[in-house]
């Protein structure tokens, strides 16, 4: 019960969270912590991807999103497509009942509106529109807050995104584009507010200033063959993407610089032992992050990052290390812009190792100044995020009587 007798808020946290993804983890990290200097009183838990994770990290309460535990293997067998075409009946009324116990639910950041990556249509765009329309029917206030987004090609992917983001009583998101980009599928954005990347909510360590000779590079990796579109040719685009990084790194060493490999996700570990392989040298080491606070930690060790995972660039920038970005999709290039790094952006799909010496050789000359650039926008991100937060209390959490009062229509 609260201090006045009240009922506390019940809120949920939805995605695919505690499933190896750190970026997504920093997210929920993020709103956790402005829950609980927000709003002590509220009662939190979760629906997601990877739930005894998500419990044993943060200490909430947890339930797996999924009914059929073998959603994101591939089917093959006629029992196995059977077993699937039964979960995503059952998640009907899982998330349904699951929905019905909150007055409000987040999504935590992450691309939940974009298809950048690999994406099936009956996979997690499926999940977050049946979340979001459980909200609407049961009156539970669903929050997209700081999401990435981008145009989707594929007809069902699309519908589901779309109506997952018109049903969402909240929208919020971490870049212009990707509200431009639910403007031109037909959402009307009109009341819909751009932040930063909830990661900048985060605490970071402060980077060490680079002094006497040319000190360590960290390079995050990523296990990356393009995205929806690009299935043609995957294999094509890996090969050329690890080729041009193996190619970077041996450069590097060859000069005697120590190179340190990050990853982002667990699906990232066969990279790193692909250039350890290919690479044989005790100037290449790896570590094993297992939270942002961790990639920033090394980050802010290093004299230089380049980086392919969208929140490895975050935690280099949030550090206030330069950071040269492989990107994949346009949400990258629009990151380094916004933290006056646009010049040093290289295409993940195009490694050019030799153009990409020749950028991080650029960057590297003009770190000082670039740091310092970092130091302001990161004040200036930092702000933002407080009003997103302010916002998000007076959306989800209006001073009444009662705190189920929250639960009428949008």
């Amino acid at each position: 019960m609260t201090s006045g007798g009240e009922t506390p808020v019940r809120v949920g946290v939805f995605g695919l969270l505690g499933s190896g993804n750190l970026g997504n983890d920093g997210s929920l990290e993020a709103v956790l912590g402005y829950l609980r200097a927000e709003h002590p009183e509220a009662v939190v838990d979760a629906l997601c991807g990877g739930p005894e994770a998500v419990t044993t990290r943060f200490g909430i309460p947890a339930t797996r999103l999924h009914w059929n535990r073998a959603e994101y293997r591939t089917a093959s067998r006629a029992g196995a497509i059977a077993a699937k075409g039964l979960g995503k009946l059952v998640d009907v009324f899982r998330t349904a009942a699951w929905v019905r116990g909150h007055d409000v639910v987040i999504v935590p950041g992450m691309g939940v509106l974009e298809a950048t990556l690999p994406l099936r249509p009956w996979g997690f765009p499926y999940s977050l529109f049946l979340l979001c329309a459980s909200g609407r029917l049961l009156r539970t206030r669903v929050a997209l807050v700081s999401v990435g987004a981008a145009e989707i090609g594929n007809r069902p992917t699309r519908a589901l995104v779309r109506w997952s983001a018109r049903l969402a009583a909240y929208r919020s998101y971490r870049d212009a584009q990707s509200r431009d980009a639910m403007r031109s599928m037909g959402v009307d954005t009109a009341r819909d507010e751009v932040y930063p990347d909830l990661a900048f909510a985060l605490p970071a360590p402060r980077a060490s200033v680079p002094s006497g000779p040319p000190g360590t590079v960290c390079v995050g990796v990523m296990d990356f063959h393009g995205g929806n579109d690009d299935r043609a040719r995957a294999e094509e685009i890996y090969r050329r993407y690890l080729d041009g990084t193996i190619r970077f790194v041996r450069t590097l060493v060859e000069e005697g610089r120590p190179v340190r490999l990050l990853t982002g996700d667990q699906c990232d570990a066969s990279v790193v032992a692909a250039i350890l392989d290919a690479v044989d040298s005790p100037l290449v080491t790896a570590a094993e992050p297992a939270s942002l606070a961790d990639l920033m930690n090394e980050m802010a060790a290093a004299d230089t990052v380049v980086a392919i995972r969208y929140h490895n660039l975050i935690c280099a920038l949030k550090t206030g290390t330069p950071v040269l970005a492989l990107c994949y999709a346009a949400k990258s290039d629009a990151l380094m812009d916004r933290m006056g790094l646009g010049a040093y952006c290289h295409p993940a799909r195009e490694v050019d190792a030799d153009r990409l010496l020749e950028q991080f050789r650029a960057l590297e000359k003009r770190s000082a100044e670039l740091r310092q650039t970092l130091t302001e926008r990161n004040l200036a991100a930092a702000r933002q995020l407080e009003h997103q937060f302010t916002s998000l209390t007076t959306a989800l959490f209006p001073a009444t009587d009662h705190a189920h009062t929250l639960r009428k229509a949008p």
